[in-house]
Parts: structure tokens; sequence; C-alpha cells
């Protein structure tokens, strides 16, 4: 494990000259040619590129767009998973004046011809033939489109249109035209200044259609910056790139980082290896929204059913010990010697063997925002001794808002202001930040800018929150969608949401009681944990609709869900939010249904509209509600599905009980 002292001055680029990406690959290439800067598996093989031979792949890349009539102010769109390539078209854009906009990989046809479209784009990068096709499906109607490369060859050899090249002939036109223009290269890649466009960003479209989020160079590299010393960060710590290209948080941490600190980058072979690759890597520095950890926690409670009773025993009583102890440990704080010495065998029985086999032996930083984390998942993985810390950022700030220091970490709460970066709340109980993140403009939606950024730069979050004793910042909900039962109470549907999430047979809940009565809920199951669950109990199922209704699933989830009320009903401001009906969904939500954005967000206005007979449903004397739901198959086709759903109610604990 590297040194958490080790200062990253020694090997950061913090000179204010090297204000741009294209700059600070050269300075790179210059100072650090031979340390690896990137990484990608392919066929099971890791290959690995030095900063010196990135720059000349990003050289070779720049210059061929050139000869292919890319200029200063072009857009170029890229979509496909994290591959060097396309992290290297990134640069190779900058470095001729132009803007990357990256696109959500999985995003279908028709939302990729609105990014295209808005973006005025004219060139595009494409992974591989998936993504090649939903660009050929979307050209006619985006007549400003005039170029489309892609990365992998495979399955591409029979198509013949006249405006799709090959990356690799795009380079080898590049290496001739750099050799016929010797000074072209380093003068465009100089040109560019700190205050010029970086990069647009596309936000999911929550509540619309997604904006774009013009940020600069000064933006990101700073905050860049700012967040590399936060951390202590260093040429040698390694990260897994694996989050979408287009979500900020990635942009900033694989690439802004990357290039600032020194540090390699590694593309797992597919999004179905990503923790097999991340056990292979052990990554010094990991960043994972709270699904992803969600998710590994899942893999690791089935796991441990399957075990056997002495595995399972000594399992459950140590982490007992880890939750009691381990958090203190990893802040270095006081603990009994015999606890000490307690932890420390956990730590040879459990912990360690556990941390290896997840792939986190060797983190030192990991950190998790974009949505609230439930405190138990939170505190399950600190106290294994893994140091996660939870952070708030919006793409509007290029990441940071607040961070959490170390020896600081509270559940409840995202941190203090990152550096540089000042917080107020509003009379309303909305936070606003300002910071040198702060983003330039909505692209082509100034009355959009207008009213989320203030002309002395102040940033509305839309955000609920408050800052506590100790200058922490605790986000309460979506300020739009904190909202007041009818008996006065306050209702914050993520917060109860994410205490359902934690277990690990619901992967996604819905809460409703605005303006309501009462609370009620949607659930969506796991597959992968109920059917394991059902499996080991012999319970027959064909598909997960046939699953999510049976008898002894709903039994599960009621017990999550009572458990859920047990702890609300502690809380003096959310006693009056526990459950009291639910039922479980035929489906999961998808984001080809509209239902979630492309980075797992509940669209709840989309999700009122769409399911507003269950609702009703749930809010009358009902004990089933029948249903039929249009449905988005993976080849794009639509189709129906047709349920009656159980609806059940749940016992509650008495609001008294939070006055103890």
């Amino acid at each position: 494990m590297n040194d958490p002292q080790v200062s990253p001055a020694a090997d950061s680029l913090t000179s204010d000259t090297l204000d741009t990406f294209p700059k600070l690959l050269l300075e790179r290439a210059k100072r650090d040619s031979a340390r690896p800067a990137i990484r990608e598996k392919d066929y099971g093989i890791w290959q690995t590129w030095t900063w010196g031979q990135v720059e000349q792949e990003v050289r070779a890349l720049a210059c061929g767009l050139a000869a292919k009539g890319f200029e200063r102010g072009d857009k170029l769109a890229i979509i496909g998973d994290n591959r060097p390539r396309l992290y290297w078209s990134m640069c190779a854009a900058q470095c001729l004046g132009g803007i990357p906009v990256p696109m959500y990989q999985d995003a279908v046809a028709v939302e990729l011809r609105y990014v295209v479209e808005h973006a005025e784009v004219r060139f595009a990068i494409a992974e591989d033939q998936e993504q090649v096709d939903k660009l050929l499906a979307i050209k006619d109607s985006c007549p400003k489109l005039e170029m489309i490369i892609y990365d992998d060859r495979r399955g591409l050899r029979n198509y013949t249109q006249e405006y799709l090249y090959d990356c690799e002939d795009i380079q080898k036109l590049g290496r001739d035209f750099d050799a016929n223009h010797p000074g072209f290269f380093l003068d465009q890649a100089n040109t560019g200044r700190g205050g010029d466009v970086s990069v647009i960003l596309y936000t999911s479209g929550t509540t619309g259609n997604p904006k774009g989020v013009v940020l600069t160079y000064d933006n990101v590299v700073i905050s860049a910056r700012n967040g590399i010393k936060f951390d202590k960060l260093h040429q040698d710590d390694e990260v897994l790139a694996y989050l979408p290209m287009a979500w900020v948080g990635d942009h900033v941490y694989s690439y802004g980082e990357s290039y600032v600190a020194g540090f390699c980058v590694s593309c797992p072979e597919s999004s179905a290896t990503v923790l097999t690759d991340l056990r292979e890597i052990g990554p010094t520095y990991f960043f994972a929204p709270p699904r992803i950890y969600e998710s590994i926690l899942t893999t690791v409670m089935i796991r441990m059913e399957d075990a056997g009773w002495l595995k399972r025993k000594m399992f459950h009583y140590f982490m007992n010990v880890a939750r009691d102890i381990g958090g203190n440990i990893l802040d270095r704080k006081s603990v009994m010697l015999r606890k000490r010495i307690l932890y420390w065998i956990g730590n040879l029985l459990v912990y360690g063997p556990l941390r290896n086999t997840l792939g986190f032996s060797r983190i030192r930083v990991a950190y998790t925002a974009g949505e609230a984390i439930g405190s138990d998942i939170f505190d399950f993985y600190r106290s294994l001794g893994i140091n996660v810390k939870q952070l708030y950022g919006q793409t509007e700030a290029a990441v940071f808002v607040t961070m959490q220091p170390d020896g600081q970490v509270k559940p409840d709460t995202v941190g203090t202001p990152a550096p540089e970066v000042e917080i107020k709340i509003t009379d309303n109980g909305e936070v606003m930040y300002r910071s040198p993140g702060v983003f330039q403009e909505y692209y082509k939606d100034s009355e959009a800018t207008a009213a989320t950024k203030t002309p002395d730069g102040w940033v509305h979050t839309g955000d609920a929150g408050f800052l506590d004793e100790d200058g922490h910042l605790k986000i309460i909900d979506r300020a739009k969608d904190v909202g007041k039962l009818n008996g006065g109470s306050m209702f914050a549907p993520k917060y109860v949401e994410n205490k359902l999430k934690f277990f690990p047979y619901i992967k996604e809940a819905v809460a409703f009681g605005d303006h309501r009565d009462y609370v009620t809920a949607f659930l969506n199951i796991d597959l992968e944990a109920v059917g394991n669950w059902a499996e080991r109990r012999h319970i027959p199922y064909a598909s997960y609709q046939e699953l999510a209704a049976r008898k002894e699933v709903y039994d599960l989830l009621q017990d999550c869900v009572e458990k859920v009320n047990h702890d609300l009903a502690q809380d003096s401001q959310l006693a009056s939010s526990q459950i009291q009906r639910f039922l479980s969904l035929h489906k999961e939500l998808d984001a080809d249904d509209g239902e979630l954005t492309r980075t797992r967000k509940v669209r709840r206005g989309f999700m009122a509209d769409k399911y507003e007979k269950l609702i009703n449903a749930l809010y009358s004397n009902d004990k089933h509600c029948e249903i039929e739901t249009e449905v988005t198959f993976e080849d794009g086709r639509k189709g129906s599905i047709r349920a009656d759903l159980e609806i059940r109610d749940v016992s509650l604990n008495p609001i008294a009980a939070a006055a103890n």
C-alpha cells in the first residue's frame, strides 16, 4: 500500500502555465515519458501505454483529425465504454482547439440524436459496431454530423459508408500529416488557455431534456489540483476507469486528475468483467456511486448465505466486532486493547481476505457520490478498514462541492467545503455554492443558466440541506422532492428509499407521501439476491415477474420494510414517514423505459404519471391492482406485460418511540 503521507508536490503538475490538458500531456511526456499512463485489458491481457506513447498516439489522432478538416471550435462526440483511444480522442480534439462531447454508451439512438444535434457535432468517434450502428441510425437527421470514426473494427468490415473511418487509418493519416507539417501539432497544442472551453458534459435529464454543461480548462484543472492536494494523491496511485465517460466524475477522476497527478488509469475489458479486473488491478484510488457499493455488498451477503455454518458464524461474529470499533480504528481513535486484538484476529480471518477478494486491499482513498448512500452500507465498508468517504458534487461544479477530511468522516454528512469552495444555505434551506469549478454556462440555454447561476457566481443546487455544528453539510433530499405529509410532518423520499436499499433483496425503491396521509412504496427486487434466496428454499420461478409476485418474496420484503419502520420510529423528524403499504413491481425500473436516468436516478415525475393507477391503489383499500405496462427490449422493440399486483399492509411502530 502506498504511504498516505506522500506529498503530491513531487509529481503533480501545479504550474499556472500548464492550464490545459494538451499542455499537461506535453509536460508529462517530457518528464515521465517511461511511466505508465493508461492500461486496457483486451482478450484477457493487460496492455500498457506510457506517457510518452500516449503523447504520440494523441499527436497522430489530432493530426489525422486536422487532415480531415477538424477545426478550432468543432465538437467531437465520443461514445463507448472506457477505452484508451476514446480518452486520447478527447485530448486530440482539445489539442486542435476543439471540444469533446462524451455521450452515455447505453443511450438509445433518439437520446444520442438530441445531443449530437444540440451540440452541433461534426465529428464522432465510437467504440465499436454497436455504437456505430446507433450513429448511422441518426446520421440522416443530423445534417451537421460529417464523419464517424470507430475504434474496434470487429463486425465493420462490410460497412462501405464513405464518411466512416477506422481510427488506425486516421492515425496513419495523421502521422503523414505531422511529417509534412512538423510544427503544426505543438503550435496548436500550446495555443489554448485556461479560460477556453474544455468539454461539454450533458446532464442525465432527470426532469426533461439533458442540458449541456460547459466547463473550461480552469474549471476542471483547478478542481483536479485541489482534489489531488486534499487526498494526497500522487503518480504511484492507480484508478480503474469503468464509469461512463459522459459522467463528470469519470471526466475528473480518470482524465483530469490523471493528467495533473500523473497516475495510471486502467480500463476494464468489459462491463461484465469489472469486478474481476478490479481484483487484478487492486487500485489505490477508487470511486463508485452508491449502487456499486450496494451491488458488491449484495454479492458478499449472497456468498455468505451459501457458506458453511462455521464460516457464516465466524463472519457475523467478527463483522459485529468491526461495526463496533472498525471505524474508530480507521480514524485512529482510541480503542481498548482487548477490542484491538479481536479486530486484529478478525482482520486475519475475515476482513483481510474479504478486502482481497473484492480488490480493495490497496485502497487508500475511496469515494462515493451521485446520491446518498445508506449509513449501514457506508459503515460496513469503513468497518472493514476501507477508507470510503462521501463527497457532494455536481456536473456544474466540476464535481467538488464538499469532501470528507480523513478523521472527520460521518455517515450522515457529505463533509466540509472542498478547497476554494464557499457554501451558503438560503432561507428556504437550499444549498448554494461558489468555486473555481463553477461551470461557464448551459450550452445554448441562457435562460436555464440565469436560473441556476447568479451574476456573482453562486450556483443553486436544488438540494435541501444544512451545516451541522462541525461545519459538515448534511443533504436531506432534492429540495423539490422534500415534502410534507398531511399531518404536517416532513417527508424526505430519498432518505426512506436509501434505508430500504440497504437490504440486499431490494435493488430499487420509490417512496410516495407528499400531501398524503401516509407513506407508501414501490419495491424492485434484486433478481440475483432474491433468486439465490429462493433457490436455497426450493421456491420455483420462471421469470422476474413471477418471482417478484410470490407470497414468500412479499413476506421477505415485508420483513425488510418493518425493519426500516423500526429505524424511522427512532427519528423525531421522520418517525411519521414509516411505510404503511407497499407493492413489489412486476418489472425492473429501466432507463430505456424512461423510469431512470442514465445515471440510474429515479425520474419521479415520469413514475408518478406512468404508474398513477398503482399509486392510487396504494392509497385505497384495494389489496390488488391490475396493470399493463409498456417495456423496451434489449433490441429496441416495444412490448407490454400485464400483472395483477398484490398490495401489502405493514405494521407501524408507535411514533412515541422517537422520543426515547
